[in-house]
């Protein structure tokens, strides 16, 4: 099991990458509300972290239909919560959006990998 957590981090390492790329890309350049821009780069990077971790992370045999659509609800819940945690930090916190975003990805990523784990795939 741990050498599976480890996985789900490396193969959650690349979504987040491409996440926080689109957000500082879209916050920075072109000035957009800090919660859409996560919110956009965390629909980027669920559809990369799916591939991984059916493919290396749980190499899950499941068929896609079932376990993508089981995936995108958790991912979906993932954003929410994203979302929530990042408009609290910013917002009535006071928190620049980058803390914000770390705290929210470390809470994303303790609730989906069990999900993910026991149901997705």
């Amino acid at each position: 099991m741990r050498a599976e957590i480890l996985a789900y981090g490396a193969a959650g390492l690349a979504g987040t990458l491409t996440h926080y790329g689109a957000l500082i890309v879209l916050v920075q350049i072109y000035h957009a509300e800090p919660v859409a821009g996560s919110t956009f780069g965390a629909v980027i990077g669920a559809a990369i972290n799916y591939w991984l971790n059916h493919r290396f992370t749980f190499r899950s045999t499941a068929p896609h239909g079932r376990a993508f659509a089981r995936y995108l609800l958790i991912a979906i819940a993932g954003m929410i919560v994203n979302a929530a945690v990042l408009f609290v930090a910013i917002h009535l916190c006071g928190v620049h959006y980058f803390p914000g975003q770390l705290a929210a990805t470390g809470i994303v990523f303790l609730g989906t990998y069990e999900l993910n784990r026991r149901w997705t795939f």
